[in-house]
């Protein structure tokens, strides 16, 4: 009777106001990774995209402030689509209104379309230059896009390798994720040591992509991509999902156990990676 005494004691000695009370909605929440990760994905809930957009945009001017009174370029990872929109118009307002210099940034897109050359308007060396880049003051040298045209795929893949390296890494790395838990074009399955390469798009990630396009004929079959140890190796990365179509994949991409089959997993490896999220993109968490 004594050792059930001692027990029940211990149960109720949790106060209230300890570790154990959950944060409000609005909070930074880190979830634990599968048995085989050392590592946590923290999660920050925004009211919409905008807000989401707002708080990485002032995460990337910090960064390239701090840098550059320091004498240090910033590295910046880039993805396109509609979903980092946002975030690039933040940047633009960033430059014009708070004249946020660009001059030191060094960019790495994370893939580009086999087939389409830069003057395509479904290129991302297009949507970049529209949507971003030349509304700014950064140099066309600092700009690093896979050659979508390049007649050695392996080599170009392998020398945009050597470019991350020479320039001694990525700071931040954006992304966003898709339905089939590819970040960059990592499609399923895409194992965590690979790098910079030529893949096949899964049909169902065309179907999403073919709204660009008008038409699914018009979606190439293959992409240049980063690798997801490349991504990995980046020093912080963002995330962002938006919506309620996200929701399923934002949950096996924080929940299920790291794996091939759902590349997004792989990040629950990386030290420092958020995922920004609306209440209905985190609502299956």
């Amino acid at each position: 009777m004594r050792r059930s005494s001692r027990r029940r004691r211990r149960r109720s000695s949790m106060a209230p106001g300890s570790s154990s009370t959950k944060p409000r909605p609005s909070a930074t929440r880190s979830r634990a990774c599968s048995p085989r990760s050392a590592k946590m994905i923290t999660t920050r809930l925004h009211p919409d995209k905008q807000s989401a957009a707002q708080a990485i945009a002032r995460e990337i001017a910090d960064l390239i402030e701090i840098r550059s009174k320091s004498g240090k370029p910033t590295v910046l990872g880039l993805a396109t689509g509609s979903t980092p929109l946002p975030l690039y118009a933040e940047l633009i307002r960033f430059h014009r209104e708070e004249k946020l210099s660009f001059r030191s940034v060094i960019t790495f897109n994370l893939d580009e379309y086999v087939g389409l050359g830069p003057t395509h308007p479904q290129s991302y060396r297009f949507f970049m230059e529209e949507n971003l880049f030349r509304h700014l003051d950064i140099p066309a040298a600092n700009i690093h896009i896979p050659d979508g045209l390049a007649k050695d795929a392996e080599r170009n893949c392998a020398d945009y390798e050597t470019a991350i390296r020479a320039v001694g890494g990525i700071d931040l790395q954006i992304l966003g994720i898709g339905r089939t838990g590819h970040i960059g074009f990592n499609e399923p399955p895409s194992a965590a040591e690979t790098r910079t390469r030529r893949v096949l798009l899964d049909e169902v990630t065309r179907r999403d992509n073919s709204v660009f396009f008008g038409d699914l004929a018009q979606v190439p079959h293959g992409a240049l991509t980063m690798g997801v140890a490349t991504i990995l190796e980046a020093r912080q990365v963002a995330l962002i999902a938006i919506g309620e179509a996200k929701a399923d994949i934002v949950r096996r991409a924080i929940q299920e156990t790291p794996s091939a089959a759902c590349p997004a997993t792989w990040l629950q490896q990386h030290p420092r990676c958020t995922f920004h999220l609306d209440a209905a993109a985190a609502k299956a968490l």
